[in-house]
């Protein structure tokens, strides 16, 4: 194997990350609901494309709450052993950039976990275009990215050497005006159980009221809903 550039690394990425079979459970629709359904206003009635799938767990929690039309794309294609067949079947393996060209019907929805990432300023700005382009009138993208804004974020951020671009909430904004793209939303994610963000809340809180600047955002990782711009 030689390694000269970035892209590289890729050729040892199934040995990195961690293949687990998607099964949803009650955990993860809580976290879901939380990141997507509620923010990005989720409906059993939406078509939803989602880029960069893994093994398929947030389409299998699509399904769970009743969603039937979704689609997925991923370049792995051992995700697929890892996918019940309901799911595996609406998964596309190939080039994100080949296969949203094939789209002929536009999305309600795209989402993008822990995907945005890995792709440059200059290459999110033509995604983020190109993905406009697929969405209804009053479609939504809905991103999850490390937020370099956080102290907590660079965790995320450099565990993975594919990343090609560090985003906190004013940068992601600055790309996704490029894009002629508002941002409707931007907030922390949250995991663990009610009682570590109770205290986590009045920590935090705390912080907020003694330090002079404080981050926009604590959450190691945040969401970002977007939308078409009105000036566009």
């Amino acid at each position: 194997m030689n390694f000269e550039k970035l892209e590289d690394f890729y050729q040892v990425y199934d040995q990195h990350r961690t293949y687990v079979k998607a099964e949803i459970r009650k955990k993860h629709i809580r976290n879901y609901d939380d990141q997507y359904w509620r923010p990005a206003q989720g409906s059993a009635s939406h078509s939803v494309l989602e880029l960069g799938t893994g093994v398929g767990l947030f389409l299998a929690y699509l399904k769970a709450k009743g969603v039937n039309k979704f689609t997925g794309i991923d370049s792995d294609p051992k995700v697929k052993e890892y996918m019940p067949q309901e799911i595996s079947e609406n998964v596309i393996i190939g080039d994100i950039w080949t296969e949203i060209q094939n789209f002929s019907e536009p999305f309600d929805r795209i989402v993008l976990l822990d995907v945005f990432e890995h792709f440059s300023f200059m290459e999110g700005q033509r995604l983020l275009v190109q993905l406009k382009d697929l969405l209804e009138p009053d479609g939504k993208i809905v991103l999850r990215a490390p937020n370099a804004a956080s102290p907590f974020g660079l965790q995320y951020q450099y565990n993975d050497v594919t990343h090609k671009a560090i985003y906190g909430p004013g940068n992601l904004q600055h790309v996704a005006l490029a894009a002629g793209l508002q941002v409707e939303k931007f907030q922390s994610v949250r995991r663990g159980s009610y009682f570590k963000r109770f205290l986590e809340n009045i920590v935090l809180g705390f912080l907020d009221k003694v330090l002079t600047e404080p981050p926009p955002l604590w959450g190691a990782n945040m969401i970002a809903v977007l939308s078409s711009s009105s000036d566009n």
